[in-house]
């Protein structure tokens, strides 16, 4: 499922900005659901960053932020 079926389906759903590769589906609820472990990985290889880092990132700046009812969900894999 393509960022753009998902905005024509879901149109409420909200999407974390440069992660599109790594939608893995869409709840029930209308949520977009993201691979937390591929995120990790896009951020090592796109930004430098150390794994170390790329968590750190995430805890605080991705899956930290609540955007109401259709706040993006993050699956480890």
């Amino acid at each position: 499922m393509n960022i753009n079926d998902i905005a024509e389906q879901y149109p409420e759903a909200l999407k974390a900005d440069g992660f599109d590769d790594c939608i893995i589906g869409v709840t029930t609820g209308g949520c977009i659901a993201y691979d937390a472990t591929k995120m990790l990985e896009q951020m090592c290889s796109q930004d430098h960053m150390t794994m170390e880092e790329a968590q750190e990132y995430f805890d605080f700046n991705i899956d930290g932020a609540y955007m109401g009812e259709y706040t993006p969900m993050y699956i480890w894999v």
